[in-house]
């Protein structure tokens, strides 16, 4: 029996990942496969009331307490929010961390993103890229022997080049489990974004109302991707399923990592074989 996969998720702020990849690390882990989601920042600046280390707490709470929703454990690092910088002390720290993990697939941002945070991410992880298997670098950490596969999170821009996917997950059949890691992340979605990007919105009081009131932003957020993406998912999973898709997550790889070619696409996302 094959080992276990480690998928290590590496995202920018506390719900990043959950975002993007929420829907397939809950697939992951229902195989028995081993999921880690990574905050590069602290969150201490994504709110309209509070912020500073008590806002950086409650979103490493919340982080964690979204993490125990699936399962899985979610790290959220010391950088500040909106002050994250692409110095060789933050690669060096993400090496140890991505050698310490040793994962078989790194997912994260593009570098070209709307968020300096964002792009800082991908850059970070970019430049870790090969570098984890040098041992004279960060030589306090043992080298790994092989360059793991590093994939992009979907975004929605187009300079310079569009988003390019080479798999899309359907995401619908655990759809209840995305919404409930969201819906831990009070402050963002309950508070912070309702004043910072919905101002005309009223958020329900009741957990009911909650969880429709986030099951229809995340609809509302991720339904264009599908549309964006439906030859992909016409050619994965047939014209039928694929044209009525709307719920997906979607990675396009990385050359700078391990080559993400059929036979590790079939060994990395195994769940795709059951929609085949």
């Amino acid at each position: 029996m094959a080992a276990p996969l480690k998928i290590l998720v590496i995202g920018a702020h506390p719900d990043d990942c959950d975002l993007s990849a929420g829907g397939s690390a809950v697939l992951w882990q229902q195989r028995g496969h081993s999921v880690t989601f990574v905050s590069m920042t602290d969150g201490r600046s994504g709110h309209h009331e509070i912020a500073g280390d008590r806002l950086a707490e409650v979103r490493r709470q919340e982080a964690a307490a979204a993490g125990a929703a699936i399962g899985i454990r979610y790290d959220v690092l010391d950088h500040p929010d909106g002050g994250l910088e692409p110095t060789l002390e933050a690669r060096l720290q993400l090496i140890r961390l991505i050698r310490r993990e040793s994962p078989d697939l790194v997912l994260t941002h593009r570098p070209n993103d709307y968020h300096p945070d964002h792009r800082y991410t991908g850059i970070l992880v970019c430049d870790a890229a090969y570098m984890v298997t040098v041992p004279a670098v960060a030589a306090d950490t043992p080298a790994m022997t092989t360059n793991p596969v590093i994939a992009y999170l979907a975004d929605g821009f187009t300079r310079p080049y569009p988003f390019s996917p080479t798999i899309a997950v359907n995401v619908e059949p655990v759809i209840d489990s995305v919404v409930s890691m969201l819906c831990c992340h009070t402050s963002q979605f309950f508070e912070w974004l309702p004043h910072n990007m919905w101002p005309d919105d009223v958020v329900p009081d009741d957990e009911a109302g909650r969880r429709d009131y986030v099951k229809q932003k995340y609809h509302d957020w991720i339904a264009p991707r599908a549309d964006r993406h439906r030859d992909l998912l016409v050619d994965q999973y047939g014209a039928e399923q694929g044209g009525a898709m709307s719920w997906i997550e979607a990675f396009e790889p990385c050359e700078y990592g391990a080559a993400l070619d059929d036979e590790a696409i079939g060994r990395l996302f195994p769940f795709l074989a059951d929609s085949a």
